[in-house]
C-alpha cells in the first residue's frame, strides 16, 4: 500500500497503462493515484471493449487532463459546496 501520492510522471505513466489495459479487454488495477472521474473514463473503454471508440479514448484523456490541472477535484469541490447550501436550506 503506498502512504504518499504519485508524482505527475507516475500519475501519466499509471494512466498510459490503464488505457492500454482497457483498450486490450482488460481491467483497472487499484492503487493508481487517478480520480474517480478518470478511472470512470477508463471503466467506460473497458465496459465498450471491443467497440472502444475514439470518443470514449478522447474522454478519458480528457477527464485525466482535468485531474492533473486540478478542473475535476475543483468541480467536485463545488458539487460537495452546493449540495451542503441545499441541505442547509432545507433545514430553515
Amino acid at each position: 500500500m503506498r502512504i504518499d501520492h504519485p508524482t505527475e510522471d507516475e500519475l501519466r505513466e499509471n494512466f498510459a497503462e490503464m488505457l492500454e489495459s482497457v483498450r486490450n479487454g482488460g481491467g483497472l488495477r487499484t492503487e493508481t493515484g487517478l480520480d474517480i472521474e478518470t478511472e470512470e473514463a477508463l471503466w467506460d473503454i473497458a465496459r465498450a471493449y471491443p467497440e472502444v471508440t475514439g470518443e470514449l479514448v478522447d474522454a478519458a484523456r480528457a477527464a485525466f487532463a482535468g485531474q492533473l490541472d486540478g478542473s475535476n477535484a475543483r468541480r467536485h469541490r463545488e458539487e460537495l459546496i452546493r449540495q451542503f447550501e441545499e441541505m442547509r436550506r432545507g433545514e430553515d
